[in-house]
């Protein structure tokens, strides 16, 4: 029995076993309720904690599909086969205001990719808004031989961009990177192109993966690395895989049959599921063959990630809207629920869970009721059980710590994890909200100099809701103590300590 298989074997049945718990905490709840508001609240928590489970059980599914996805790979994608035709290729490079120094460096390293020369035209697609850095980026362009395509309007974000290129370029197949993305694998196009051998294939997506740096920047990248080391393999595996927007291909035809890519902020997860409707397959290769500049600000990451919930909650409702009319198998379904409503799952529904936990230390539920001395009182062994139903549901959303420990061998990262969880929930709820008033899908921090003072302020004015919230649990937590309820203390304070360390990694990290 392999490492790889055992650690699987361990992670799925430690969580569903949580699951269990915890749904069957919710169900206790029920049956000690004694008045209606109880029971409301006993309602909702089995809701949440379904919801919770649901996911959990998405997750260790994917964590087992993972394992097995590349076997599955073998049969239908050819990585050493020879090149046996050599496809029309365009490789495009979007950008919007970047680094000129940072640009320069990914267009010097793209035209060293090794492939036919006269079926590969390279392409730099700029819609900057700053006229200095539009006469460097075209300077880079020509510099490199690179066509240089400016907008000065940016409609339709990175998709009116690229389709925008659609109608200006014929190549068959296009090849797109982010403008901070290094080459590492010059054979990008040579392995990956014989795949297109197959009509059916609408488009091909690699790994994705930052460069390493700090510890910060590290543990971004292994946030990151649950996607594409299991989700995305898992879904690879029932064919509902999404190009990622960039370190992949598409193929033209795939593009024009669903009309261009769909001009919303997550055109990749938009376009692959109108492709998948015209019966397109996508391929995912779990294969490194460029990195990414690391992400060092937590300001940098907290907008990518109010944009991913911002997508995701307008894919959520695309996909309800279409799905009525595609034929989809559970699996199917289940992947593109999980898709739009993941990151909601990871922050609507802690602050749900949040709010529900102060309605609950302050009802009279019997656990919550508790004095110190009654908590140590080794006969009450019916407080112990309770509180291990609590506990069972916190181990749920630790999660990652558990299978950081097991796949990636650190305790530490998996901790940082859970905590940037917590310090998005508020962000991404905001960007949830966004969406569905469909306000403006950008959102702008406060910069701060890295003098301490500027730091502190800089933190407190980007983190006023989290805050807040922290600190009205704090006050909660203390009455709870005053009025002898130690158990809800303990609770409410952490949720407190939680909620907090947002604005911790915005004075930390900028």
């Amino acid at each position: 029995m392999d490492k790889g298989w055992l650690s699987r074997f361990i992670t799925i049945p430690t969580i569903l076993l949580l699951d269990m718990v915890s749904i069957g905490f919710s169900i206790y709840l029920i049956t000690i309720s004694k008045t209606l508001y109880m029971l409301a609240i006993a309602l909702v928590f089995l809701i949440l904690t379904v919801i919770a489970a649901f996911f959990n059980t998405m997750a260790a599914f994917s964590y087992y599909d993972s394992y097995f996805y590349e076997k599955a790979m073998k049969d239908a994608v050819k990585l050493r086969k020879k090149i046996s035709k050599y496809y029309t290729v365009a490789v495009v490079v979007p950008t919007y205001n970047e680094d000129p120094k940072v640009v320069s460096t990914t267009l010097k390293r793209l035209k060293q990719i090794d492939y036919q020369k006269d079926k590969l035209n390279f392409y730099l697609l700029d819609d900057s808004t700053n006229s200095e850095i539009v006469e460097k980026l075209e300077k880079i362009a020509n510099k490199y031989g690179f066509k240089f395509i400016h907008r000065s309007e940016r409609k339709g974000f990175k998709a009116g961009a690229l389709n925008n290129f659609m109608k200006q370029s014929k190549e068959e197949l296009i090849a797109i990177f982010d403008a901070d993305e290094y080459l590492i694998n010059k054979n990008f196009l040579k392995e990956l192109v014989p795949i297109f051998d197959d009509p059916k294939v609408g488009y091909v997506q690699t790994e994705k993966k930052y460069a390493k740096n700090n510890f910060f920047a590290d543990s971004i990248n292994l946030f990151n690395s649950f996607f594409f080391s299991f989700i995305q393999p898992s879904r690879a595996s029932h064919n509902t895989s999404i190009f990622a927007g960039s370190c992949g291909i598409v193929r033209r035809k795939a593009i024009e049959s669903v009309g261009g890519f769909p001009e919303y902020v997550i055109e990749d997860t938009f376009f692959s599921f109108e492709a998948k409707r015209k019966d397109y397959k996508g391929i995912y290769i779990p294969k490194i063959y460029a990195l990414g500049r690391p992400i060092k600000r937590f300001s940098a990451f907290a907008r990518q990630q109010w944009r991913y919930n911002y997508g995701g909650t307008q894919f959520l409702w695309y996909y309800i809207k279409k799905a009525k009319k595609m034929k989809l198998s559970l699996v199917e379904h289940a992947d593109y629920i999980s898709l739009g409503f993941g990151l909601n799952y990871l922050s609507v529904v802690l602050l749900l869970f949040t709010l529900l936990s102060i309605l609950i230390v302050f009802s009279s539920f019997p656990f919550t009721m508790q004095s110190l001395n009654e908590i140590f009182n080794p006969i009450y062994f019916k407080f112990y059980l309770e509180l291990y139903g609590i506990l069972a549901l916190a181990l749920s959303f630790l999660a990652p710590i558990i299978v950081s420990r097991i796949y990636f061998g650190s305790f530490r990262y998996g901790i940082m994890i859970f905590l940037l969880n917590f310090a998005l929930a508020v962000i991404r709820t905001k960007a949830a909200i966004a969406a569905i008033l469909k306000s403006n899908p950008s959102y702008k921090w406060v910069k701060s100099s890295e003098e301490a003072y500027s730091r502190l302020i800089g933190a407190f004015k980007n983190s006023v809701a989290e805050l807040a919230l922290s600190a009205s649990l704090l006050f909660l937590g203390i009455f709870a103590f005053i009025t002898n309820n130690f158990s809800g203390a303990v609770w409410l304070v952490w949720y407190s300590l939680l909620y907090s360390s947002t604005f911790y990694f915005f004075y930390k990290y900028g």
